[in-house]
């Protein structure tokens, strides 16, 4: 089974491009995930993940979020490899988003709007993708 889970906040923009072959949408951007506290009173680390997107999540994403948005990322990991001009070969890791749920935005102004959008953010046109969740509806 492969299977991430990540929270945490964009450290910039969503980029979105477009693939020359089929022109299909794909999204990237990095996400800062918040370590636990290893002692008292020294600062929080944290970990840095690249996240890729495609097609219609792609495109949502890059509308709806910006940088220091609070994210929930659902996806799987994926290795890719490549050969330089020089021969030498490079490996990345990155986590294939397959659903992303907005939390929060550093701006609390944003997340009236965001919440609010006609297209929610996620992957399937499915009966669910219209629920939009503002917060008073959670039972805690």
């Amino acid at each position: 089974m492969n299977k991430v889970i990540l929270i945490g906040r964009l450290t910039k923009d969503v980029e979105l491009r477009y693939t020359q072959t089929n022109n299909t949408a794909v999204a990237s951007f990095s996400l800062a995930v918040n370590r636990k506290f290893v002692k008292t009173g020294e600062e929080r680390q944290a970990d840095f993940f690249n996240i890729i997107a495609w097609n219609k999540l792609a495109e949502n994403i890059s509308k709806y979020l910006f940088k220091g948005n609070q994210v929930a990322i659902s996806g799987r990991l994926e290795t890719r490899s490549w050969d330089d001009q020089n021969g030498q070969k490079h490996y990345v890791t990155e986590v294939i988003a397959e659903e992303v749920d907005f939390i929060e935005s550093k701006n609390k102004q944003n997340n009236e709007a965001i919440l609010n959008s006609p297209t929610p953010i996620n992957k399937n046109d499915d009966d669910t993708s219209d629920f939009i969740c503002n917060g008073d509806d959670l039972p805690f």
